[in-house]
């Protein structure tokens, strides 16, 4: 590090104020596009960045004191996380427009010496190291708080001004670049994903002009959910007794939820997670297993269906595939739909088709995501090395090649 940077305690620099208390009444979100929006950690992005979208947008019912009212330029801070995986906990944003209101779950950064610029603090407190350091001072167990007078007892190396005013802009330019290959790369996952669907539907699109349509119930041995979870005979590990799978609505660990000594469902068969979040959610089960919370099974005759053709098909029926939010499904809701059934020999052959042409799209979407993890591990580069006083326009122009 250069000899003319300073260790600074940020407590000599700036302070940090909460905001107003609100009480659960003043919370009452109103329609009035003319009442103030009250700033809150929904609001701020991984990115750095405040997002008012309509569902995580609250405007005041009542009054306020205006002196809770940010200026546009305000620098803030989150100082509570609700989710317990804490990632944006001590994230830093600007205020953009105005009528934002201060709360006390945000800290607002007032500046009490004019040697330290804005949006070099700013990159300071987004740095992967702070961002760890301000963690690390987190009290609380699902939901997480930090205090001002912990952030402020960090030490920042300080530059001349001029230096800093140097070294933002050049970060500046670097992430305005990285987020836009990230935008781009985002969208080329997405639509990398599309075209799978879009391809997969136009091949049942085909398949119903010429195979027979027929009901779910009359093509499949079972359709049923599945009912409590074992109170008594289960483990959350496998054992010697208890080597059954119990699977039920979820997606992690595609729904594994313990062990028992039954199954209720014998054969292969086919699921759909029913309620909750990842209600749609398909899995594809080859050995016995127990269903439990309404988790819905569908085991097929194997003399007219295949269990990687039921999948695929069940996958395409316009309840799953609409990307329109569903509470829950039922069996009955199931059973009232009808499939395209060819003879087996062609169900293996569209499988065939619809496995090639996944497996491309899921080395396509690998690529993209290694190069959205790529971009993200720049970004840590570059701002380890302007904190550590190494950062110079080479950089920035290496950084131009990289993104291009």
């Amino acid at each position: 590090m250069n000899r003319n940077w300073v260790d600074e305690k940020l407590s000599n620099l700036i302070n940090i104020t909460h905001g107003y208390a609100f009480k659960s009444k003043d919370f009452a979100v109103s329609s009035n596009s003319d009442k103030p929006i009250v700033l809150t950690p929904g609001n701020y992005t991984e990115k750095g960045e405040l997002c008012f979208s309509e569902k995580n947008t609250k405007r005041l019912s009542g009054d306020v004191p205006k002196e809770y009212l940010f200026d546009i330029g305000d620098l803030t801070v989150v100082m509570t996380d609700l989710s317990s995986k804490m990632k944006i906990l001590g994230k830093p944003a600007f205020i953009r427009q105005s009528n934002i209101l201060h709360n006390q779950r945000i800290g607002r950064v007032i500046f009490k010496d004019k040697n330290i610029y804005p949006q070099f603090l700013y990159y300071y407190l987004f740095s992967p190291k702070v961002f760890e350091k301000i963690k690390e001072t987190s009290t609380g167990t699902m939901v997480r708080h930090t205090a001002p007078k912990r952030i402020l007892a960090l030490t920042i190396s300080l530059p001349p001004i001029k230096e800093q005013k140097r070294i933002v802009a050049i970060l500046d330019e670097a992430f305005a670049g990285i987020d836009t290959t990230i935008a781009n790369t985002e969208k080329n996952l997405a639509s990398a994903r599309e075209l799978f669907l879009s391809k997969k539907s136009h091949l049942f699109q085909m398949i119903e002009k010429t195979a027979q349509l027929k009901p779910l119930p009359i093509v499949c041995e079972e359709i049923f959910a599945g009912g409590d979870a074992p109170k008594d005979n289960y483990s959350k590990i496998e054992t010697d007794k208890f080597k059954i799978p119990i699977f039920a609505n979820a997606v992690k660990d595609a729904g594994l939820y313990g062990y028992t000594d039954f199954a209720r469902a014998l054969k292969p068969s086919i699921t759909v997670a029913a309620r909750g979040s990842g209600t749609g959610h398909i899995e594809l089960r080859r050995d016995p297993f127990l269903p439990i919370v309404r988790l819905i099974v569908l085991t097929p005759n194997e003399e007219k269906l295949t269990l990687e053709y039921l999948m695929h098909t069940i996958q395409n029926l316009d309840i799953l595939r609409s990307g329109s939010a569903i509470p829950q499904l039922t069996v009955p809701m199931i059973k009232e739909y009808s499939i395209p059934v060819p003879a087996i020999i062609e169900q293996n052959q569209i499988v065939e088709k619809l496995e090639e042409l996944s497996g491309k799209i899921v080395n396509l979407e690998s690529i993209y995501r290694q190069k959205l993890i790529s971009l993200s591990e720049l970004k840590q580069s570059l701002l380890q090395k302007a904190f550590a006083g190494e950062l110079t326009a080479e950089d920035n122009k290496l950084m131009n090649k990289a993104v291009a």
